[in-house]
């Protein structure tokens, strides 16, 4: 096993060799190095975070509740109390198995750490990728990762005000035949799934945004498409909401719905955009068998003018 001081070294090492190459170039050896590095850093912000999270739960910062509280209002909300089974008159999750507390307790921890550190263990990832993306591809991507996030919270937001409306109904059900002591490891479980899923179908139409700019899907389709979206949609928060409540398959669906008719409007402002600019550029004028303006002319061994000939048995 290699020693610290020598795996400095080598880590000094490459990197003296990336900074004396224009294009940044390294071998296939040193770029999984790096991706091991990397990956280390990650993994060293992600326990951090880790820690923490744990603390959090147990703790309160300053005027922000303990994340054990943050997880438990939407149980201990006033309006469930007639359907709920307190003990001693204080709500509370059962534990019905040993070190399940502790369990969650780090689940919740470990969730909440990658959250708060994201920024830290994203950056990672993000340096060493962007060495292999043209300026204007980087700048797409941190607008894309941008309002990824922005997105991701607005759905996990919701998600949380969702959670006790949820519950409400499901634990109604009965009437007074039954009452509710949630066991704290399905209730922690059905919260974060919640979240999870409501934060990532807020990026599907941020996924229409961008196959729109790429080229892929045209407004024309998406609008002849908009019922079928629609009714898809509504089939989607049926399937992917953990719970049969119907008041979080609503909310899931007339959030998505509002805002995929925003990224069908986005669209139509593109393309617009897009056909004014080829009009301005005489494109849509050109015949079939007409040359596109910008076109340059090759010889006939595909080498434009001025440019030198690449001897391939050389390079290779």
């Amino acid at each position: 096993m290699a020693s610290p001081f020598r795996w400095f070294a080598e880590r000094r090492e490459r990197g003296k060799r990336r900074r004396g190459n224009p294009d940044g170039t390294m071998s296939l050896k040193e770029h999984l190095y790096e991706l091991r590095h990397r990956l280390g850093v990650a993994l060293l912000w992600v326990a951090l975070g880790a820690v923490l999270g744990f603390l959090w739960f147990m703790f309160k910062i300053g005027p922000i509740p303990s994340l054990g509280k943050l997880m438990t209002d939407p149980y201990c909300q006033p309006d469930l109390k007639p359907f709920r089974a307190d003990i001693g008159g204080e709500c509370k999750l059962l534990q019905t198995e040993p070190f399940e507390a502790f369990m969650i307790q780090l689940k919740v921890g470990t969730a909440a750490g990658m959250v708060m550190f994201s920024p830290a263990w994203l950056y990672q990832l993000w340096a060493f990728i962007t060495p292999g993306l043209y300026a204007k591809e980087r700048r797409f991507a941190r607008t894309f990762v941008f309002f990824a996030a922005i997105l991701f919270c607005a759905g996990a937001v919701l998600a949380y005000w969702v959670v006790p409306q949820g519950l409400k109904v499901l634990m109604g059900f009965g009437g007074d035949q039954f009452i509710t002591a949630l066991t704290g490891g399905k209730y922690i479980s059905f919260v974060l799934s919640l979240l999870v899923i409501f934060g990532v179908s807020f990026e599907l139409p941020l996924l229409v945004v961008m196959l729109n700019r790429a080229g892929i899907i045209s407004y024309e389709k998406l609008n002849k498409w908009r019922r079928g979206l629609i009714m898809g949609l509504f089939v989607f928060a049926a399937i992917a909401t953990p719970g049969t409540d119907p008041i979080s398959m609503v909310a899931l669906a007339v959030a998505l719905t509002g805002l995929f008719e925003l990224a069908i409007q986005i669209a139509r402002v593109h393309d617009k955009r897009k056909a004014r600019e080829r009009k301005d550029d005489g494109w849509d004028g050109l015949s079939d068998d007409e040359a596109s303006p910008e076109y340059i002319p090759s010889d006939a061994e595909g080498n434009l003018p001025g440019e030198k000939r690449v001897n391939y048995d050389e390079a290779t």
